[in-house]
């Protein structure tokens, strides 16, 4: 059995590394016609150094950057080149490919960036962090009470754009010595002032049930997701009822782990497509696609495990769910929305239907609701969290410019020296 296992991961290495370098020759035809921004033209820059598989983190700030992009020009640093021939095909803003750190220093030096965006804690944003006289701000990939929300790595960054009031008392149970109020600017949820879309079944009679799992996880106290534990049981039972549609998300890195989560994923599936075959007119959905909002918006109840998703729909005020984790190790802090949410116990998962109805249809359960909304996100209204996010940029801009002009003789002194760079060889964890 070892020598098994071994076989198969050194099958997976050389298939990353085959992969890698069809992305990075099919990416060095397309990149002499892909326009660079010009000198000195640049002012928010998202450092994303991941691989395609975590894509979705960034994803999830493309219509936000967007809206930003008309008042002050963005760009998306990219270190990936799988990553970068994805995000040339789908991304909303500029993008310029940057393997090695050399390339990095380069367009540094060609560019006066205010601030620069990480959306995650990947290693190597530290070979962006080297970089003075700009501002790095954390903006994370969502809200929840998941424990990557309280990592001291919040410490490493100048500022971190947080949702509302429950971050802020998140933070301050979890780190020591922390200056909240000079380290976090509270924006709510932009992206919520996003989430539309055309609908992919008809307006009916129907309820809507999004049902959002995450992956297993990496680690017992990370382990949220439910597809295994209540994703089969319940999808089973909405699929049989004739009056609900289920729209099954699942997270794209369900089943990377653990295969047997992986299989009940594809059950999950595969029970939708029975379903479907059935009877067409019931419109359930399978959505893997790289769009989020419409489903958020749209359900009339969503079933979440614990994760970002939970506070994307909590932002949108409208009924939810949230599985409890089946391990008892996995890390669940009810200090916030988590200690009074909607819980679904495993044992449980067969009696949803009753549990969408009342959650739809009970006065009690949207009390609760709109306190928690209130608490994660401030003001929801059409508008306000963009507002304040672009509110947070120009105020981060106007004090770049008054320490520019302040330190404007010691530029020179402030650069980082060169270093060696040893990113020219695959990784053996490059999923491109």
């Amino acid at each position: 059995m070892p020598l098994l296992k071994d076989v198969r991961a050194a099958r997976r290495v050389l298939r990353n590394i085959l992969r890698s370098r069809r992305a990075r020759a099919e990416l060095a035809r397309r990149l002499p016609s892909v326009p660079r921004p010009a000198d000195k033209s640049v002012d928010v820059v998202v450092y994303f150094a991941d691989t395609r598989v975590n894509l979705y983190q960034i994803r999830q700030w493309y219509a936000p950057l967007a809206e930003l992009s008309k008042t002050r020009p963005v760009t998306i640093i990219a270190r990936s080149p799988g990553t970068m021939l994805t995000l040339l095909d789908e991304s909303p803003v500029p993008v310029v490919y940057l393997r090695q750190v050399a390339d990095l220093e380069r367009f540094i030096q060609s560019q006066d960036i205010k601030m620069v965006f990480y959306v995650n804690q990947n290693t190597k944003n530290f070979q962006m962090f080297r970089y003075g006289r700009m501002w790095h701000v954390f903006i994370n990939h969502g809200e929840s009470d998941k424990m990557y929300m309280t990592t001291n790595q919040f410490k490493a960054y100048d500022k971190s754009l947080i949702a509302g009031d429950a971050a802020r008392d998140r933070l301050s149970r979890k780190l020591w010595d922390f200056d909240l109020d000079r380290k976090t600017i509270s924006i709510g949820r932009p992206q919520a002032d996003h989430f539309a879309g055309a609908l992919p079944y008809p307006a009916d009679d129907r309820t809507v049930v999004l049902y959002a799992p995450t992956w297993e996880g990496d680690r017992a106290s990370a382990a949220y997701g439910s597809i295994a534990s209540h994703g089969v049981t319940l999808v089973a039972a909405l699929l049989a009822t004739g009056t609900h549609r289920v729209l099954y998300r699942p997270h794209p890195r369900s089943g990377v782990i653990d295969p047997a989560y992986g299989a009940a994923n594809q059950q999950i599936i595969a029970a939708i497509a029975a379903a479907n075959a059935a009877d067409p007119s019931a419109h359930h959905i399978f959505d893997d696609g790289n769009e989020l909002g419409w489903q958020l918006s749209g359900a009339d109840v969503a079933i979440s495990d614990v994760s970002a998703m939970v506070y994307d729909r909590l932002a949108t005020g409208k009924p939810l769910v949230v599985t409890r984790p089946l391990s008892a190790l996995a890390d669940v802090d009810e200090g916030g929305y988590l200690g009074d949410c909607e819980w679904l116990d495993a044992d449980a998962a067969g009696d949803i239907v009753a549990i969408v109805d009342r959650v739809q249809n009970s006065d009690e359960a949207r009390q609760k609701l709109t306190f928690w909304v209130e608490r994660h996100f401030g003001d929801t209204t059409p508008g306000a969290a963009t507002a304040r996010f672009h509110g947070a940029v120009e105020q981060l801009v106007a004090d770049w410019e008054r320490n520019a002009l302040l330190h404007a003789d010691d530029a020179a002194a402030s650069e980082p020296a060169p270093f060696d760079d040893d990113d020219d060889e695959d990784s053996i964890g490059d999923n491109d």
